[in-house]
């Protein structure tokens, strides 16, 4: 049997994701920037790998962060849909839980979390 959730707690936890990845958007943002920097500051093949394989997972996280909103926004769509169906008691209904969105932004901010810190130290020695 799959597991439960109230409606409105679903959609206030696809706000808060959505929220939250808009965030990793802008933050992807300023990471290209600072990564840019590198790249004209220093001529080291070495250095320019790194560089490139940095523009890649951005652009990897930031396809993956495009992704989940599409999946929030199906998850919210289907709230929306049950709620004119059935505008009952919305406020004490359930509805099957969105555990794939939640494990999805789980993975995701683990993910990112990781790359953030790599980047970091990476970046703290080429600036």
């Amino acid at each position: 049997m799959k597991a439960a959730a109230p409606i409105y707690q679903q959609h206030e936890e696809n706000t808060s994701w959505t929220n939250s990845l808009k965030f990793y958007k802008d933050e992807i943002i300023l990471l290209r920037e600072r990564l840019a920097e590198i790249a004209f500051k220093n001529s080291n093949k070495v250095i320019l790998a790194e560089v490139e394989h940095y523009q890649n997972q951005f652009i990897i996280q930031h396809n993956r962060i495009d992704e989940i909103m599409h999946s929030i926004k199906l998850n919210e769509n289907a709230l929306i849909k049950e709620i004119k169906s059935n505008p009952i008691a919305v406020d004490h209904r359930k509805v099957a839980a969105h555990t794939n969105e939640a494990e999805q932004m789980k993975t995701f901010e683990k993910i990112f979390a990781d790359l953030r810190e790599k980047y970091n130290r990476f970046s703290s020695k080429w600036m």
